[in-house]
C-alpha cells in the first residue's frame, strides 16, 4: 500500500500533517513569458480583533517581488476577509516554485501553499530581425588597479618612512664617541681639561661653565664613592658625602667638605638665582674642585679583588641592558614593518586575502587540505568532502511514528550547526513504497534547524537533476544562527539537495558562513561531486 507523506521525513518532527487552512493561495496564471507579471493572492478570514501580518520581502523563492499591493478588507457580518496581492516576475526561463510563506495571525504562523509556475522564453523570429556585422574584439581592462597605482603607493610609503627617519635623526642628539677611562680620577681630570679648552667664561657663558663644573665633580663622587650624587640636591649630596666618609673611612678633613659645599651652592646661585660671580671667584672655585677631587682620590683605599669583581659584574649588567634595548628596538621595528606591509596588502589585495593568508581561516585550511571520496548510506550517495564524514546518532531525530515507517536510516556529518562549516548526509529506506513531497520535506528540515537556533530563514527552491538522471529538488538561501550560550548571531548560507526513489530518500546539506569565499568553493566542489546510486 502506498502512503503519501507530505513533510518532515528527513528530520522527522512530530508536527501534525493535516491542519485546517486559515490562508488560501492563488495565482492568476501558472504559465507566463519571461518578465511578465504573476499576481499572487493570499486570503484569510479573521474576527475584528485579530492582528494579521502578511509576508514581505524582495524575493519569494526565485521570483522577484515587483510590488506589494495594499491589503483589501471586506466585512462579512462580524468578521473581516483580508486580501493581500503581490506582483511577481522572473527573467529566467524554467519552472519555479513560489515557496510556502508565513502569515502571522495573532502571533501564530500559518503557512501558505507553494505554487509551481512556468516561465517560458519569448520566441524571436531571426529571419525578420535585422542582422549586423560582428564587431571587432575590444580590449578590456584587467581587474584591479593599474601597475602605476601600486608603484605610487610604494613611493608614497617610502617617502613617509624617509620623512619619519629624517625627523628622528634631526631631533636625535649627536652621539659622542664614548671614551673609556681607566679610573674615575682619570675621567674627571680629562673632563676638567676639556672644560678649560671650551673658554665658556671668556664667552660669558658662566651658567654653562658652572653646570659642567659641578657635573664633573658629582660624576666623580658618584663613581668613586658610589653615592647618588647626580640625582641629589646640594644638601642631600653633602649629607650623603659625610656618611660615606665615615663608612668608607676616608681621610678627609672638614675644609675639603666645606670647599665642595661652597662651590656647589655657588653653582646653584648661578644656575637658579642668576648670580654672577667675579672672575677671580670663578678661578678659585675651579681650583677648589680640582683639589677636592684629588684629595678624595688620595683618601680612597686601594681596590681589593672583590670590588673589581663587583665592577665587572656591574659592567656585565650594563651590557645586558644595552642588548635588551637593541632587541626591543628590533622587535618594535619589526612590528611597525609588519603593520605597514599588512596595510599595503589590505589596500592592494583586500582584507579577505590578508585574513585568509596571514591570519588564517578554518575553511581555507579545509579547502586546501586532502579531500576524501567515499560512499555513505543506503541508497548510497557517493560524494567528495574535505574530511571523512562520521556516522551520527539518528535516534534523537526520529520519533516513534517515524521509526515505525523506517526500514533503515543512516546519517553522516562533519561539524555542527554552530561551526564555520557543517555537512550532513542522510539516507532513508522505508518499509513500503512511499510518495514523498520533497518541498515539504525540505521545509521540515528547516523547521528542525530553526529549533536548533536558526532564525530569519529564507528559502529558494528549484528542480535539480543528478549526473545519473535522477530528478530532485535543490534548496538554498540564508539564515541567522544564534548561539544559545553566548547569544551571538552570524549570517549563514545553506544549500541542500533531495532525491527520492521507490522506497528511499537521499539528502545532502551544507551550511557555511555567508560571504566566505573559501567556503563557497568547498560547497561548489561538494555539490558537483554528488553521485546518486539506485536503491540496492
Amino acid at each position: 500500500m502506498k502512503i503519501k507523506l507530505y513533510i518532515f521525513f528527513i528530520l522527522f518532527s512530530t508536527l501534525v500533517f493535516a491542519q485546517q487552512k486559515r490562508v488560501t493561495t492563488s495565482v492568476d496564471s501558472t504559465k507566463v513569458k519571461i518578465g511578465a507579471q504573476i499576481n499572487l493572492t493570499l486570503k484569510t478570514t479573521v474576527d475584528t480583533l485579530s492582528k494579521v501580518t502578511f509576508p514581505e520581502g524582495k524575493l519569494f523563492g526565485r521570483l522577484e517581488v515587483l510590488e506589494s499591493y495594499p491589503t483589501d478588507t471586506i466585512k462579512e457580518n462580524f468578521k473581516y476577509q483580508l486580501i493581500k496581492k503581490y506582483g511577481l516576475t522572473q527573467f529566467d526561463s524554467g519552472k519555479f516554485v513560489i515557496p510556502s510563506l508565513q502569515v502571522i495571525i495573532n502571533s501564530k504562523p500559518y503557512p501558505t501553499d507553494s505554487v509551481l509556475v512556468e516561465i517560458s522564453n519569448v520566441v524571436v523570429d531571426t529571419l525578420k530581425q535585422q542582422m549586423y556585422d560582428i564587431k571587432d574584439i575590444t580590449q578590456v581592462d584587467n581587474d584591479g588597479w593599474p601597475w602605476w597605482i601600486y608603484l605610487l603607493i610604494l613611493v608614497v610609503l617610502a617617502g613617509i618612512g624617509y620623512l619619519i627617519y629624517y625627523l628622528i635623526q634631526k631631533n636625535k642628539k649627536p652621539k659622542v664617541e664614548e671614551i673609556v677611562y681607566a679610573s674615575p680620577i682619570e675621567k674627571a681630570t680629562a673632563h676638567l681639561k676639556t672644560l678649560e679648552k671650551k673658554s665658556l667664561v671668556e664667552r660669558g657663558e658662566v651658567k654653562a661653565y658652572y653646570s659642567e663644573l659641578t657635573d664633573i665633580v658629582r660624576t666623580y663622587i658618584e663613581e668613586a664613592i658610589e653615592i647618588p650624587a647626580m640625582e641629589s640636591t646640594t644638601d642631600e649630596l653633602i649629607a650623603a658625602f659625610k656618611i660615606a666618609i665615615v663608612k668608607k673611612k676616608l681621610a678627609l678633613n672638614d675644609e675639603t667638605i666645606k670647599n665642595l659645599e661652597r662651590v656647589l651652592k655657588q653653582a646653584d646661585l648661578v644656575k637658579f638665582a642668576k648670580s654672577k660671580p667675579l672672575e677671580f671667584e670663578i678661578v678659585e672655585d675651579k681650583s677648589k674642585i680640582e683639589k677636592t677631587i684629588y684629595k678624595i682620590h688620595q683618601s680612597i683605599p686601594e681596590v681589593v679583588e672583590e670590588e673589581l669583581i663587583d665592577n665587572d659584574f656591574n659592567k656585565d649588567k650594563i651590557l645586558k641592558r644595552k642588548r635588551k634595548r637593541k632587541i626591543i628596538t628590533l622587535v618594535l621595528s619589526f612590528i611597525v614593518l609588519l603593520f605597514v606591509v599588512t596595510g599595503i596588502l589590505i589596500v592592494t589585495k583586500g582584507f579577505e586575502f590578508v585574513k585568509d593568508t596571514i591570519i588564517g581561516h578554518p575553511t581555507k585550511e579545509l579547502l586546501e587540505g586532502e579531500w576524501v571520496l567515499s560512499e555513505y548510506g543506503n541508497p548510497p550517495i557517493k560524494i567528495e568532502t574535505p574530511k571523512v564524514l562520521k556516522r551520527m546518532d539518528v535516534s534523537k531525530y526520529m520519533n516513534k511514528e517515524s521509526a515505525s515507517l523506517m526500514k533503515d536510516m543512516q546519517m553522516f556529518g562533519y561539524g555542527a550547526i554552530l561551526d564555520h562549516y557543517y555537512i550532513v548526509i542522510m539516507t532513508n529506506k522505508f518499509k513500503e513504497e512511499i510518495k514523498i513531497d520533497l518541498a515539504k520535506a525540505m521545509e521540515g528540515s528547516l523547521k528542525i534547524m530553526e529549533a536548533q537556533g536558526a532564525q530569519n530563514i529564507l528559502l529558494k527552491q528549484e528542480e535539480f537533476s543528478s549526473k545519473e538522471g535522477f530528478n530532485g529538488l535543490r534548496g538554498y538561501g540564508t539564515m541567522t544562527i544564534i548561539d544559545p550560550i553566548t547569544k551571538k548571531s552570524r549570517k549563514a548560507y545553506y544549500e541542500m539537495i533531495y532525491f527520492s526513489q521507490e522506497g528511499g530518500l537521499q539528502q545532502v546539506m551544507v551550511l557555511q558562513d555567508e560571504g566566505d569565499e573559501s567556503a563557497n568553493q568547498i560547497t561548489e566542489r561538494i555539490m558537483n561531486s554528488v553521485e546518486i546510486a539506485k536503491m540496492k
